[in-house]
């Protein structure tokens, strides 16, 4: 097949046998699918004309995402980039025609965050024409995990399926495990998430490092359907670099810091359920991850004597690591979210 632009071969996953329990569904950038059918259906609801600057703020590779589906379509993009954006991203961002203005480095991942947002609301200010593609709020976003989940449905029939990956926006994990439903209700959905993350109520543990994992948040995003999830993992940086690493060891799967934590998170579920087949979210490869995880591989815990602690609301998790049946539910209305 000769595809028509880069980006329409990049964006499709691969899909590699880990164990007899676990399959890792590989990208070699993720969010390629969702900006793709994202900036396809404005352009054909007339929100956006070629030639336009779409705008959003990024950790990373939503930023690439974005501006492949840019060059793809014929439209300008601008990124309000993360301090973790490494220079490799930056410098393929700038070649395709992106400006990207990075913000100055934080303490932690909500002050990161909190300064990304900002300066998108100033950009649009002076920039009233430019579009706010809000990756985190639009839920055109969940679009175009359809294609990914048709495919996987496809590889995989007749296995009840546990789908593990990071949380993040909200819209990678909960469009897969949405569009898989359709077809299978008992679809099972795991979330990963670091602490200082109010998405799943653990912004009042701190770990430091949580900025480099882009798999929480730090203000409220609309795109995280609480209620499609059936579990949620919380770890810190050191777990989710020693799933990372044994990945790579065990596996010679170079991938970054989210399938690493998903990795680890699907080993402990599979231990449980043994009867599903597991599905791990690869969301990208290991390349931005070099200096701040793999260089520290000596660091790595043995993953056999990791163990999360079981608990039954977010109140009573505790780091390194914990776990909670989150059984569907909805945000409890009771608990305030912090305002965007």
């Amino acid at each position: 097949m000769i595809h028509p632009h880069i980006a329409d071969a990049l964006k499709v996953p691969d899909l590699v046998r880990l164990a007899d329990g676990m399959v890792l569904l590989r990208f070699e950038s993720m969010k390629i699918y969702s900006a793709l059918a994202a900036v396809r259906r404005l352009l054909d609801r007339g929100t956006v004309r070629p030639g336009q600057t779409l705008i959003d703020s990024s950790s990373g590779i939503y930023a690439y995402a974005l501006a492949l589906a840019c060059h793809r379509y014929g439209l300008r993009c601008h990124i309000v980039a993360s301090t973790t954006v490494d220079a490799t991203t930056l410098a393929q961002l700038e070649i395709l025609g992106a400006t990207v203005e990075q913000v100055r480095p934080s303490r932690n991942l909500k002050l990161d965050q909190e300064l990304r947002v900002r300066r998108v609301r100033e950009t649009l200010a002076e920039q009233p024409a430019f579009h706010w593609m809000r990756q985190y709020h639009d839920d055109i976003h969940y679009l175009g995990y359809q294609e990914v989940a048709d495919a996987v449905a496809a590889a995989l029939p007749g296995r009840s399926l546990t789908v593990v990956g990071g949380v993040g926006s909200g819209a990678s994990t909960g469009g897969l495990a949405e569009h898989l439903r359709r077809r299978d209700p008992s679809v099972r959905l795991v979330g990963v998430q670091p602490f200082g993350s109010v998405t799943f109520g653990s912004q009042d543990h701190d770990d430091p490092e949580a900025i480099i994992a882009g798999i929480g948040s730090s203000i409220v995003f609309d795109n995280v359907r609480h209620h499609l999830y059936d579990a949620v993992h919380w770890m810190d940086f050191t777990h989710a670099m020693s799933g990372t690493v044994a990945l790579l060891r065990e596996h010679a799967v170079f991938a970054g810091l989210s399938t690493g934590a998903a990795y680890l998170t699907a080993t402990y579920e599979a231990g449980r359920r043994p009867d599903r087949l597991h599905l791990v979210i690869g969301a990208d490869t290991g390349h931005r991850y070099v200096e701040r995880v793999y260089a520290r591989h000596r660091e790595a815990a043995d993953l056999t004597a990791l163990k999360p602690a079981e608990v039954g609301s977010p109140g009573e998790m505790s780091m390194p690591w914990s776990t909670m049946e989150w059984n569907r539910s909805p945000w409890p209305s009771h608990r305030k979210e912090p305002a965007a």
